[in-house]
């Protein structure tokens, strides 16, 4: 599975998951929330709508972490034109501090 089709299918879940929780309690379809006071629904529906995010988000960063670090290649031009702004960016750095040094 490409790591755009996970971004997508964690972001869907994201939004998906608190949304059914809360609809759910809602709606009374979980055992045993008729009998609560509608204070307590709001509050267990809204802890159990972050928590699912996290769940959402944790699981999303274990795949992000098994996927292999050597599959994925830089593109040598990049690596290659970022490497010569590098060597550009401190070159004129060290060329601008020379005056200063022979101020001091």
């Amino acid at each position: 599975m490409r790591v755009i089709e996970k971004f997508v299918i964690a972001s869907l879940f994201i939004c998906a998951a608190p949304i059914a929780i809360l609809l759910a309690f809602n709606h009374n379809l979980f055992p045993g929330t008729a009998d609560l006071s509608p204070y307590s629904v709001t509050l267990v529906s809204g802890f159990l709508a972050v928590i699912s995010v996290n769940v959402v988000i944790a699981f999303y960063i274990y795949l992000a972490m098994r996927e292999p670090a050597d599959k994925h290649e830089p593109d040598p031009k990049f690596v290659a034109d970022a490497k010569d702004s590098v060597k550009q960016f401190t070159g004129d750095a060290q060329q601008s501090s020379q005056p200063l040094k022979k101020q001091q």
